[in-house]
């Protein structure tokens, strides 16, 4: 009973730093030649260097992904910049259709008018099924290649970076995100 009197009165904090400081009965400083040596070995074992190297390691490879990412993002939108070019035309071609439509329609008023009313109804309808099929399919192909592209970069990307998890959250998210930005 005594010893454990003893062994709490030495654990005091009041009574650990009494008597001389440089002294190896005082635990200041015995701890303070512990931390000393502890962060000599540090340095010894050129822990920090490593631990600088591992940083610029990855900083290294963060900044790869962003130049990757980056140029994937311009190739996409250099492929969309293709597909509202192509929308344009088919625009004018469908344009170019109508007009030409109207035209006929002008012509054949000439003969006679009960033919003008069958003849323009026909050709108005052909021209906007026409119209109505092209754009339908360039919108198709426009929406179908921004999709495959898209889900390409998002793929690749985070394939590299994330967890199973992770992958599987994000690329639902993505998909989402694109289907109603075409819708």
């Amino acid at each position: 009973m005594r010893s454990i009197a003893i062994l709490i009165v030495s654990a005091t904090p009041c009574l650990a730093a009494s008597g001389p400081f440089l002294s190896l009965g005082n635990t200041d400083f015995i701890v303070l030649l512990s931390f000393l040596l502890f962060l000599g070995v540090l340095v010894y074992l050129k822990v920090p260097g490593l631990l600088l190297g591992l940083l610029d390691k990855r900083a290294a490879g963060i900044r790869a992904e962003l130049d990757e990412a980056k140029a994937l993002r311009e190739e996409a939108q250099t492929v969309l910049a293709g597909f509202e070019r192509k929308q344009l035309e088919v625009q004018e071609h469908s344009s170019r259709i109508v007009e030409h439509a109207k035209e006929e329609a002008r012509l054949a008023a000439a003969k006679a008018k009960e033919d003008i009313t069958t003849s323009m109804a026909r050709r108005v309808a052909a021209a906007e099924e026409q119209i109505a099929s092209a754009h339908a399919r360039v919108e198709r192909e426009v929406r179908d290649q921004a999709i495959r592209v898209a889900i390409a970069a998002a793929r690749d990307v985070i394939v590299d970076r994330m967890t199973a998890d992770t992958r599987a959250r994000l690329i639902d998210e993505a998909i989402d995100a694109v289907e109603t930005r075409l819708h």
